[in-house]
């Protein structure tokens, strides 16, 4: 099986051509390529796939490297792009792709005929206390809400971008214990389809630092729809304006949160080798 090795700012993921390849099993294989150890190393596996539907180009599926598929993937959908287009896939630069969380629409960016961005709308985000899904609660938007962790109690603001997200405001993001606060809340009894989790340092109204804790991935140096929801929050929580710079670990994405209530996210996808997985 012939695969590519893309990344997002260091948000890695093992891309496999669907239309060449057959995948019996992707939930096993993205356990066993994933491993960072035994198998290749990445952040997700993802299948570029035919769609059935009239209105989608292609059919984007992601698997965590615990095996378990999540709706979408912002850094993924970027690389997912890149990849149609470089393997002439597509022509086009406006694209529709199909997901668990819907239609998502990808513009490719290019310059002297390389794609140098991608601008990605991720859609409207959904605020609701059922949307993300969370409960405990009823609510037309989920902020500042009290979430009791073993003996800590968190405040929290809530957002789904077809994947559930939590996030956290702190004072300082490189002192605080992502890797111990991020499972616990992950895998918090009141978010039945468990949620992603991201700690916000804000540093004015047009930046802030992110870390996440990703659903079924744990630490990645990067997370779109994460960056995409924690932009959202701060929005909400009246602490940045509706453009924002994220920065993480593995480097910036721009954000807006735009009138016609679409979140876009605006950031590179690079590639870094092709091989062939013989397990």
């Amino acid at each position: 099986m012939e695969f590519t090795k893309m990344h997002g700012l260091g948000n890695d993921f093992i891309m496999v051509n669907g239309f060449e390849e057959t995948i019996s099993d992707p939930n096993q294989l993205a356990e066993a390529i994933c491993d960072r150890n035994f198998g290749v190393g990445s952040d997700g596996l993802v299948l570029i796939l035919p769609s059935e539907q009239e209105d989608a180009d292609f059919r984007m599926r992601i698997f965590n490297p615990d095996g378990s598929e999540p709706e979408m993937c912002g850094n993924a959908t970027r690389c997912f792009g890149k990849y149609l287009y470089d393997r002439n896939l597509t022509e086009k630069t406006e694209l529709r792709i199909e997901t668990l969380a819907g239609m998502i629409l990808p513009e490719l960016i290019i310059e002297k005929d390389q794609v140098k961005a991608v601008r990605v709308d991720m859609g409207e985000p959904g605020l609701s206390s059922d949307e993300i899904p969370i409960t405990g609660i009823n609510k037309e938007k989920v902020i500042k809400e009290k979430l009791k962790v073993v003996d800590e109690e968190y405040e929290i603001t809530a957002v789904s971008m077809g994947n559930p997200h939590t996030v956290i405001f702190v004072d300082d993001i490189e002192e605080f214990p992502v890797a111990e606060v991020g499972p616990k809340i992950e895998e918090h009894q009141r978010f039945p389809e468990r949620t992603n989790v991201e700690f916000i340092e804000v540093i004015n109204r047009s930046e802030i630092k992110m870390r996440v804790w990703e659903r079924g991935a744990g630490i990645t140096l990067a997370c779109g729809t994460g960056a995409c929801g924690s932009t959202v929050a701060s929005v909400l929580n009246n602490y940045v304006d509706k453009e924002v710079k994220v920065h993480l670990l593995g480097g910036d994405l721009i954000i807006k949160w735009a009138e016609n209530n679409h979140v876009y996210m605006t950031g590179p996808a690079e590639e870094v080798f092709v091989g062939e997985w013989k397990k």
